[in-house]
């Protein structure tokens, strides 16, 4: 069986798109995943499953969200060993420190070549991203509000979806997801 980590997007972000985790925990057990467990509210489950489709993971998932809640959200599936590889593979050790301004967005695939190269990284500095595989990590040196470079790794300008989680929640999930 693999471990793998669901990533929800934006769900339980002020009055919109409710789900309790205890309810998704029962989802997800009901579609016969195993050893279900989730970490906070927004939307980091690990759970085990027979399966060896990430993409066909997402689509199920998203299917019975919508059924179930009647909520369309985008669901980006990672294993294990993929969001290890995240964790270890950090380019940005320096702001590893500053868990909650270190993001990494997880992408459903990877931009464009051209969507990448219209971002000037020096536009941005002292904020900084580097492209990673089906993610980018972000460090956002005075927060996230505000960012002129939150703004520019939005969906649209990269055209792809993406959902992003700090880089506490990031370790926590894999140290989570590593356990028995």
């Amino acid at each position: 069986m693999t471990t793998y980590i669901a990533l929800l997007r934006g769900i339980n972000i002020g009055p919109r798109n409710k789900i309790a985790m205890a309810e998704l925990r029962e989802l997800l057990g009901s579609l016969g995943y195993q050893d279900v467990r989730t970490h906070i509210l927004s939307g980091n489950v690990i759970f085990r499953s027979r399966r060896r489709s990430g993409q066909k993971l997402e689509m199920e998932l998203e299917a019975a969200i919508h059924e179930r809640f009647g909520l369309d959200i985008r669901v980006l599936v990672r294993t294990r060993a993929e969001l290890a590889r995240i964790v270890r593979d950090n380019p940005l050790p320096e702001a590893a420190p500053h868990g909650s301004r270190l993001f990494v967005l997880f992408l459903d695939r990877n931009p464009d070549r051209d969507h990448v190269e219209a971002l000037d990284p020096s536009s941005f500095e002292p904020e900084r991203f580097v492209l990673g595989d089906r993610a980018i990590y972000a460090w956002y040196t005075q927060g996230l509000t505000g960012s002129k470079l939150a703004a520019a790794l939005s969906d649209k300008r990269l055209g792809v979806t993406t959902t992003a989680r700090n880089w506490n929640t990031v370790t926590k999930v894999n140290e989570l997801a590593s356990a028995p």
